[in-house]
């Protein structure tokens, strides 16, 4: 078990209901109130993370400079979130400027002008 992973008390309120059916459904499993709950954050966190509108949601606050990358590693899987530094990275560069190069000529000296044709609107088909 890593650091990240040590047992961390928190406290929350529920509506006694749920807290009663939580304990009746531990009850049927034989375990405990914790461990259910444990399992269905974690059931939560990873249908969570692997929705689009969460993925995007990431993304649109990452590439705004809401959340820094480490956040965004805990938030969505690590094959993701390098995508989204990559393309943050692009983003965030500056546009390349891509002059036509003066030693090559690209067009081998086949260069033609190309004229728009005119549409003649005044013809009446009626």
């Amino acid at each position: 078990m890593s650091a990240s992973d040590d047992p961390r008390r928190v406290h929350f309120q529920s509506p006694e209901s749920l807290v009663e059916q939580l304990d009746a459904i531990a009850d049927l499993f034989g375990t405990d109130r914790t461990d259910l709950l444990v399992e269905a954050i974690r059931e939560y966190i990873e249908d969570t993370a692997h929705s689009d509108q969460f993925q995007e949601l990431v993304a649109e606050r990452y590439y705004d400079d809401d959340l820094d990358f480490e956040t965004v590693k805990r938030l969505v899987d690590p094959e993701t979130a390098q995508r989204f530094r990559l393309l943050k990275a692009d983003l965030d560069g500056e546009p390349y400027d891509l002059a036509a190069p003066e030693d090559t000529d690209i067009y081998d000296g086949d260069r033609r002008s190309v004229v728009p044709e005119t549409v003649d609107d005044s013809t009446d088909d009626a």
